[in-house]
């Protein structure tokens, strides 16, 4: 087996620790100057560390329980974005203790029947039980996959494969269930009389499209600098651009299915949510995720050439990572403005959370393989063609 296995370069370790660590004087300076924007920024960083992290362990998952053979040099990558997870433990209390400057249902105004209404749902105590609920879920299964994984490097045992698919069957639901409750307690929750059934779904969708960019681009760069077997060739790229296309494309259509549920129906208490992002501003956040998350990646990923050019592609896939970032700023932000807001503050979000992704990543990489060299499937991978 013709694997490379190095120890990633000094110059990424030095850059992601300096990111991380001046993304978190930023993040510092924002709480002391202003707590209640603080608590917003922070939030947004939080959920796309989440994406990322829950993304990297869903992707492990859903290889494991379809049997993909293509995907197999590259799960590594996931398993190490996934390593984020342990941090999310660290992480959620800096939120917990700021609860009171993010969400209004904590001191709801006397006579609010809605909130009265929700009130079994929407207490502390109940809240914090769904959020050890959801962390706990998304650490055991992390520890079990990756503990799998990595044995098998040395056991070889396909046994051990297995044992990863039977977890797969019992994560899928908890992921969604779990997933879902994240998204509707931190961020659908900052605006309590509104609620959409799909909201999980629109999380969800986001979620996968940007970690399978971050894989995307993790991978070519490891594939460009000599870390991935040699036999890792277009078509495994083509492939990942694929997916990417494809998730894109399906988070647009449940962003339009929201959308257009609640324009038809015209009820005022469903198109408050939307208007609130029409105005002051907000319009023009609004047409541009709709033109730099869709239009513009659907134009650009569609041509079968692209996906195999691993330039445009390394281009695309800080896109669309970029383009989350946009769509969780558009879901959290307006809360807590009623005109968008931009400034050194919010910088802490574009410096802390990539930092803390290379930092983690280089972290593992150093440490174990990064192509799972025990997995039964690993040489049908590598021989993958279209």
């Amino acid at each position: 087996m013709d694997t490379v296995n190095k120890p990633i370069s000094d110059k990424v370790s030095k850059l992601g620790y300096a990111l991380t660590g001046i993304g978190l004087l930023i993040i510092v300076a924002s709480f002391l100057t202003n707590k209640q924007r603080g608590a917003f920024d922070y939030l947004w960083i939080y959920m796309f560390l989440t994406s990322v992290g829950i993304g990297g362990l869903a992707l492990t998952a859903l290889e494991y329980l379809v049997g993909a053979t293509w995907s197999v040099p590259f799960r590594r990558v996931c398993e190490f974005l996934a390593g984020i997870i342990p941090l999310l433990i660290i992480l959620v209390v800096p939120l917990i203790f700021t609860m009171g400057d993010l969400f209004h249902w904590l001191h709801p105004e006397p006579g609010d029947e809605i909130l009265a209404a929700k009130k079994p749902y929407l207490n502390m105590n109940f809240f914090l039980i769904r959020v050890a609920f959801c962390i706990v879920v998304w650490f055991i299964f992390y520890f079990f996959f990756t503990r799998n994984s990595k044995k098998q490097d040395t056991t070889k045992e396909p046994g051990l494969t297995r044992t990863n698919i039977k977890l797969s069957v019992v994560f899928a639901p908890l992921f969604f269930i779990s997933m879902t409750m994240a998204a509707i307690d931190w961020m659908m929750s900052l605006e309590p009389h509104w609620y959409s059934t799909i909201y999980g779904v629109y999380y969800f969708a986001g979620t996968i499209v940007c970690t399978l960019a971050i894989v995307t681009f993790i991978s070519i760069h490891l594939k460009e600098n000599g870390y991935l077997n040699p036999r890792v060739s277009n078509d495994h790229f083509y492939s990942l651009g694929t997916l990417l296309f494809g998730f894109n494309i399906f988070w647009a259509y449940i962003a339009f299915s929201q959308f257009v549920l609640v324009w038809y129906a015209d009820i005022p208490e469903e198109t408050v949510w939307y208007m609130q992002r029409w105005h002051h501003g907000w319009q023009y956040v609004s047409l541009g995720l709709l033109f730099f998350h869709f239009v513009i990646p659907f134009l650009i990923l569609l041509p079968r050439s692209i996906k195999v050019n691993l330039k445009v592609l390394k281009v695309m896939s800080v896109w669309m990572v970029l383009a989350h970032m946009l769509d969780l700023y558009w879901l959290i932000m307006p809360t807590y403005s009623s005109s968008p807001v931009f400034g050194w503050q919010e910088l802490g979000m574009l410096l802390f959370a990539p930092g803390l992704i290379i930092v983690v990543f280089t972290m593992k990489a150093n440490k174990e393989n990064i192509t799972p060299v025990g997995d039964p499937k690993l040489e049908a991978g590598l021989n993958f063609t279209l």
